[in-house]
Formats: structure tokens, C-alpha cells, sequence
């Protein structure tokens, strides 16, 4: 099969791609134009984030026969009509789920210890201990929001804690010996922390807002190494001042461009630039001392880069084999 690879990856995708008979096309510097004008010569085509593959893509890819993301969610394909056109789709929450449950955990530790807000502190020739002083994970109530590959691995990470663990799914059954699932109500009423773990849909979109906030019980702290549009930042922000949310620790964030790259470059037009001031709600965040930032990176391990790769190459060519597509 010949396979377009439209971002850089870990070397070790192509070379097993390589092994299995495909052949490779790097177009790591190609258009969405250009692409879109050979699309018909391509059987398959890996991306990660750079551009959306929609209506207009399929359309001009009559032999398409996979979209694979190297990542976990599938956000920027249309999934319904590509799989009207009988394209297989692949994705690779595998390869970084361990790596988003890590970060997650350390930052709920870093939030409770505020090792951040100490360490910026010292460095700076305050020592201010009591100001300084965490509270501790044992004996709280962990609620994880979304329980697939993501929100499973978070829940592993807590197995070391004397705490409870409880998850709010759509789907039933989804809880196991990590996390007990229960409704959205037992959700609200006991837990002292909200870890969102969700991909972003319809149903998702803007889910962490003012009215969903105002449904639980208690304060509560919160992280968010999902998707940044399922979070309502000026909602977030509001709750954090008056006390309803403790803390927050945001891998990724409302502002981000879908293909992820940095708010604050103006590079393919991204949604926060220098000649588009940052919005309020932003500018508020970054200075709360209670609030963690990282740049969307929980799964972007020097681990997960080789897993990711190597999780679509093995469904790629458990799918296609040598190059002959499995018509069973």
C-alpha cells in the first residue's frame, strides 16, 4: 500500500510500515492544498494533528482506504462520513495512556503539596512554610470523568493511595476494581477531586461550565488532561476566585487551535497570537497561584512517542498485512 505520512513521527512507524511491504511518502511539510491535489494516489494516510481530514478531503481520495491518527482522539476526522465511505479509521490511546496518568497524578500531587507556588518562592529568597503547607491524598475521594483507556490509567496510578476512587461514565459498566462507577448525582455529592478524561464531541463541548460547577456538594479540585473546548474557562476562572474550585491543573486549554500548536505564535494562524490579545479569562488564569499549566504534553513522553508509533503500525499491518487489504 502506499501510505502518506502527513507528521513527523517516531522513526520506528515507518520502519515497520517499511518491513511490512508499504510503501512510505513523507510529506511533513505539505499543504492541506497539495495533499488534497494527490490524495487520489494514496491508499492510506497517518497524521497527527496538523489539519483536519473532512467532507472535502475523503471526497478527493477515491482509494483511501484508512485514516490513522497517531493519538488518541479523532476530532479533526470526520468519523461519520469517513466510515459511510468505508474508510477504517485508526487511533492509538494505548500509547500514551500511561503517560497521561502520570501527569495527571503529578499534578494532583503538585496542586495538593503547591510545589510549584514553594518552589518559585524559594528561588526567590522567601521561605514561607506554613503558607506552604499541602494536604494529603489519602482518605479523599477521587472522581474521574470519562473512564476509557485515559481515565483507566489515571485510576491505576491511584492504587498506591488510601483513597476511594469513583467514575462518571455515558457508557455502563465501564467501572472495574480501580473505580466504582456511579451516577452523576453520587459523583457530585462525594468527591473531592475531578480529574476530565473525556474526548472532545457535541456532548462534551463546554461540559465543565457554571451550571455543571454548581451541582457539587463541596469544593473540589480539578484537572483537566483532556480537551481544552470541554471546559468553559471564564466559568473555571469564577469558580476558582470564589473559592468553589481549590486549584486547577490544565495540560490543555479553551484558546488552543486544534492542531495543538502554542497559543502565543501567530505561526498557521493560531488562535492566540501577539496581535490577538490574550482573553480575560486566560490572562486571569495564568496568574492564579492555585492554577498549573503545561502545554499539552501529558501523553508526550519520550515513552509514548515510540508506543504511539508503534501501536499504529501494528494496526496497520494487522489490518493489511503485507499490502493486501483483509476483505473477510
Amino acid at each position: 500500500m502506499i501510505i502518506l505520512h502527513a507528521d513527523t513521527n517516531h522513526p520506528t512507524l515507518i520502519k515497520q510500515l517499511a518491513a511490512a511491504g508499504h510503501h512510505n511518502i513523507e510529506a511533513y511539510e505539505q499543504s492541506r492544498e497539495e495533499t488534497l491535489q494527490n490524495q487520489h494516489l494514496y491508499d492510506g494516510i497517518v497524521i497527527r494533528s496538523r489539519y483536519t481530514i473532512d467532507k472535502e478531503f475523503i471526497d478527493a481520495a477515491p482509494n483511501l482506504k484508512f485514516i490513522a491518527r497517531v493519538g488518541a482522539g479523532l476530532e479533526n476526522i470526520d468519523v461519520p462520513y469517513a466510515e459511510k465511505n468505508g474508510i477504517t479509521l485508526f487511533s492509538a490511546p494505548e500509547g500514551n495512556r500511561n503517560a497521561v496518568g502520570e501527569h495527571s497524578l503529578g499534578m494532583l500531587l503538585s496542586l495538593f503539596n503547591k510545589l510549584n507556588k514553594a518552589d518559585k518562592e524559594v528561588k526567590e529568597g522567601l521561605w514561607h512554610r506554613e503558607e506552604n503547607r499541602g494536604i494529603e491524598l489519602d482518605g479523599r475521594t477521587v472522581g474521574i470523568i470519562g473512564y476509557g483507556n485515559m481515565g483507566k490509567a489515571f485510576a491505576k496510578k491511584l492504587r498506591g493511595f488510601d483513597a476511594e476512587v469513583l467514575c462518571y461514565d455515558i457508557k455502563a459498566g465501564v467501572g472495574d476494581e480501580n473505580a466504582k462507577q456511579v451516577s452523576l448525582e453520587e459523583f457530585c455529592e462525594k468527591v473531592d477531586v475531578v480529574s476530565l478524561h473525556t474526548p472532545w464531541t457535541e456532548e462534551t463541548h463546554q461540559m465543565i461550565n457554571k451550571a455543571f460547577i454548581a451541582k457539587f456538594k463541596k469544593p473540589f479540585w480539578f484537572i483537566n488532561t483532556a480537551r481544552g473546548k470541554n471546559v468553559v474557562t471564564e466559568d473555571l476562572v469564577a469558580a476558582l476566585k470564589d473559592g468553589r474550585i481549590l486549584g486547577a491543573g490544565l495540560d490543555v486549554l479553551e484558546y488552543e487551535k486544534s492542531s495543538f500548536e502554542s497559543l502565543f505564535s501567530n505561526k498557521e494562524k493560531v488562535a492566540i497570537s501577539a496581535a490577538e490579545p490574550l482573553p480575560e479569562a486566560m490572562r486571569e488564569l495564568m496568574f492564579l497561584p492555585n492554577v498549573i499549566l503545561s502545554p499539552h504534553v501529558a501523553g508526550w513522553t519520550v515513552e509514548s512517542h515510540e508506543r504511539l508509533a508503534s501501536v499504529i503500525a501494528s494496526k496497520i499491518i494487522d489490518k493489511y498485512g503485507r499490502g493486501e487489504p483483509d476483505n473477510n
